[in-house]
Order: structure tokens, then sequence, then C-alpha cells
């Protein structure tokens, strides 16, 4: 389900983005225990956008306040996210982060990909903050059993989080790890080190946000509105817009196009000219206006 889930990610992104730059593209098809450490400047798209990427299945470390609702939960354990919580969550749930730095050891031991954004927070903002110490806990954890993973960075940067449109960049290169970290000065040298490292591979696109606006793009335009509307109410003075912007979109949009459909067939348009018409509109797809326009 996972890997048929991730087929439509990417042709969502596809749709969403302008342009997702993915520079060290042969580091996607790493096997065997991976870390994945990012920085995290967009909410859960930043998860999104870097788990499509590789061709395998991604484990991630969520911020655990979203996982309060039991249906919440479920779901989300359903897309492999592990709870992290932090201090402004509560003290009372901290204790539970033993078992995700634990949990996550235990996947890379099985040879699974873990995904940690090492700043434990987001800001909409391109620019690093400092770092918290779970990346470094998990590590220490796996190499007190004598794991030691494979580590890769992966820098993203967005020209702007606002809605479609959006070019990013991603740049993903490898980290040698090789002395084992056991000591509060280990994790204290290792975070300094990523951080001397991830903030040199961040790099924004400054490229404005560009759309043609086609047939595809009116087409769009009603369900986009209508939701873009939505979810700016729901996520004010929040850093989530985009993330659940495109969660909206990602679960609605093949009811509209069903919609669609429907209405064409209604007025009696074969249902071989709806999709080679449709198939067109996509393949011509070509954001080069500006959206201010």
């Amino acid at each position: 389900m996972i890997y048929v889930l991730k087929l439509f990610i990417r042709a969502a992104l596809w749709l969403f983005c302008a342009e997702i730059i993915t520079k060290n593209k042969y580091l996607l098809k790493t096997n065997g225990p991976l870390l994945i450490i990012a920085n995290h400047p967009n909410s859960f798209l930043d998860a999104i956008i870097i788990g499509s990427r590789y061709n395998r299945r991604i484990h991630f470390l969520a911020r655990g306040d979203v996982f309060t609702k039991r249906h919440h939960r479920f779901l989300l354990s359903l897309l492999n996210m592990i709870p992290v919580y932090r201090l402004r969550e509560g003290k009372e749930f901290l204790h539970l982060n033993e078992y995700a730095f634990k949990e996550s050891a235990r996947l890379l031991k099985n040879n699974e990909a873990v995904l940690i954004f090492i700043e434990g927070t987001c800001l909409n903002t391109n620019q690093l903050q400092p770092f918290k110490k779970g990346t470094a806990r998990i590590l220490q954890a796996c190499h007190e059993e004598n794991n030691f993973p494979q580590i890769h960075l992966a820098a993203i940067a967005y020209n702007n989080f606002k809605g479609i449109g959006k070019r990013v960049n991603l740049i993903f290169t490898p980290f040698i790890q090789n002395t084992a970290i056991i000591t509060a000065k280990d994790r204290v040298d290792f975070n300094q080190l990523v951080f001397n490292k991830l903030s040199c591979l961040i790099i924004t696109n400054h490229q404005s946000t560009l759309i043609k606006k086609t047939t595809l793009y009116y087409l769009h335009l009603p369900l986009y509105s209508f939701v873009y509307n939505f979810v700016q109410k729901k996520t004010r003075g929040t850093v989530f817009f985009d993330s659940v912007l495109f969660g909206v979109l990602f679960f609605l949009y093949p009811f509209y196009l069903l919609l669609i459909i429907s209405i064409l067939l209604f007025i009696s348009i074969p249902l071989p000219i709806i999709f080679g018409t449709l198939g067109l509109l996509f393949l011509l797809r070509n954001q080069t206006i500006d959206a201010n326009e």
C-alpha cells in the first residue's frame, strides 16, 4: 500500500510544485540501515517530498501533538510515523520519547530507513535552526549495539511557503560517522558537524513562483480556490498551511476529477475524448506566467 501511495504522491507533487530539483539521486537507491537527517522548513510537506524521492519505505519521526486523537494516531501509524514529543507538548509526554528513540534504533537494526528532522521544530524559513539531541540519541542507541547505519543529509529549501507553483531544491549527501557516540560531548560534537555540513547544502531558489494560466489552470481553479480559502482559515497563525493544503487537495482531487468526467459524460461527450483531452492538458503542463498577473 505504501508503494502505491508513493506513486500517487509523486503525481500530486508534480502538479503541486512547479519544480523539484533533486541532486545526488543515486543515493535514493541505497539499501540497508539508513538514517536520513533533514532540515525542517515546511512542516509535513518536507517529509512528503523527501520520502517520495526514495525507492523504499521510509519511517518518519513526527511531532507528538498530532497523535493525541486516536484516529489520528491510527492513520499516522499506517504511514510509518513515530511520535516524538517536545517540552511545549507537556513534560508528562517526554518519557515517551525513549520509545521513539529505541523504536528508531530497532528499525535501523532491521535494515529499515528512518527520517528525522534534526531541528525538532518548523518555522517556515530556510534558515537552519538550533539542533535538538534526538538524532544523536538514536545513533547512540545504535552504536551501543555496534550498529553503524548509513547516514544521508537531506537539505530542502523552498522559494515560498504558500500554495502551488513552488520551486524546491533538494540535495542529498552522505555523512560518515565511524566514531561511536557515547557521551554527551559526543552528541554535541556530532550536532556541530552536521550543522556545519547541512547549512552549506541549503540553497534557496529565489525565482518567483510562476503559474501558467492555461486551460488546466482554470480546470482546477474552482477546487483550488475553495480549498485554499478553507485551509487558510483553519491554519492561520501556524506553519501547517502548505502541508494541509497539499493533503486536502490530495484526498479531494480524485473526487473532483470524477465530478468533471461525470458532467462531461452527462452532456454526451464520449469517454475516449474526455480522457484524451485531459491527458493532453496534463502533458502540456508548463508553469511560466507570473501568478500575480
